[in-house]
């Protein structure tokens, strides 16, 4: 555990048990109690660890751990220094005890109480109390900005933008044009608002096309890092509620994204675009403009969508296509690959021209 985070208690295996809804493994000791928290590898007596993936049942096998949080086709290779809590989702039970024991982590900390005198905070803009704002922060006119939200140092707030209760808003982040709801988190460096990329083209240039539209994000959504959103066209650029954006991923305008949805870094969704609910995109995933994501379907990291995906599905590849079609084909080519080689090795293929 590093200086920046302290646990605020130091509960027991029997507490933890409690707070996750699990079992503690046969030979446990449920008096145990936890001082600090660590990857298997690294842990040491006193700490919480957790396991989820065979790939570190080795590490398991050797932790010095106190406490691990295990799936319970872990539980009879528990080792014999380790009190393990058996639970249904190690991942997930450990996100709820680290929330508990460090809420800290889980948004940004407050350097500072109330608005700073180097913030520059328009006199028509409205603050609700507990409002924090950092030094060199800008708050536009007819802003308003809800109960116990935090402007980090050096974000700019626009005219007219809402931002609801509870939110996070990092340092250097630029929001413009946005209506923002509850419990938001942006992270510092995000730009949202700006311009989408519009214009009417022409043998003689290209005009402009006015962007007039807005940024819509719902309760609960979280913004990576330098991550851009831009604002309408014609119509909003909305982010549904609960729903998860990594670093460095770009959403065009018009783009309509649904709840509980996942997009992991450097994903670019292209304009008018829409994802349905519980919609997966893996790293450096492209959607082509006017595409439709049904609910809760996957794609594949790397991977260019240019067709509608149907709910459920699994896609990959570029173009994408459902991921047993795209299997098939990897496969096949990789059988092209080992015949023409066996071929070469064997004598058996055609001497190349000029040779």
């Amino acid at each position: 555990m590093t200086a920046f985070f302290e646990l605020q208690e130091q509960p027991t295996a029997a507490q933890i048990a409690e707070w996750t809804g699990g079992e503690i493994a046969t030979g446990g000791d449920e008096t145990k109690r936890i001082t600090s928290i660590a990857p298997l590898h690294a842990a040491r007596d006193g700490d919480l660890s957790f396991l989820d993936n065979t790939k570190y049942l080795q590490a398991f096998l050797e932790t010095k751990a106190s406490v691990v949080l295990i799936a319970k086709k872990f539980a009879d290779r528990v080792p014999e220094n380790v009190t393990a809590i058996v639970v249904r989702t190690p991942y997930a039970a450990y996100a709820e005890v680290v929330g508990r024991l460090i809420p800290a982590a889980l948004k940004a900390r407050a350097e500072f109480a109330g608005v700073q005198s180097t913030a520059h905070v328009h006199p028509d803009a409205r603050l609700e109390e507990g409002v924090r704002i950092e030094p060199g922060a800008v708050v536009g006119p007819d802003a308003q900005i809800g109960m116990g939200t935090l402007i980090g140092a050096n974000a700019v707030i626009g005219r007219s933008v809402s931002i609801g209760r509870e939110c996070v808003v990092g340092s250097g982040a630029t929001i413009t044009h946005a209506l923002i709801g509850d419990r938001v988190i942006i992270h510092p460096g995000v730009r949202m608002g700006q311009d989408g990329f519009g214009f009417a083209l022409g043998p003689s240039g290209h005009k402009k096309v006015p962007q007039i539209g807005r940024v819509i994000l719902q309760d609960d959504v979280e913004v990576g890092a330098n991550s851009t959103i831009d604002r309408g066209a014609n119509h909003d650029t909305v982010v549904g509620e609960g729903t998860k954006i990594d670093n460095l991923v770009q959403i065009g305008h018009n783009v309509k994204i649904g709840r509980h949805c996942i997009i992991v870094s450097q994903t670019g969704i292209s304009g008018s675009a829409e994802l349905g609910d519980f919609v997966l995109c893996g790293g450096k995933s492209g959607i082509n403009g006017h595409v439709k994501i049904g609910d809760a379907a996957q794609i594949a990291g790397t991977s260019n969508v240019a067709d509608d995906v149907p709910p459920g599905e699994r896609w990959a590849g570029t173009p994408a296509k459902p991921l047993r079609d795209y299997m098939r084909e990897v496969m096949a080519l990789r059988k092209l690959a080992i015949s023409d080689k066996n071929k070469k090795e064997s004598g058996q293929h055609p001497p190349e021209k000029g040779n």
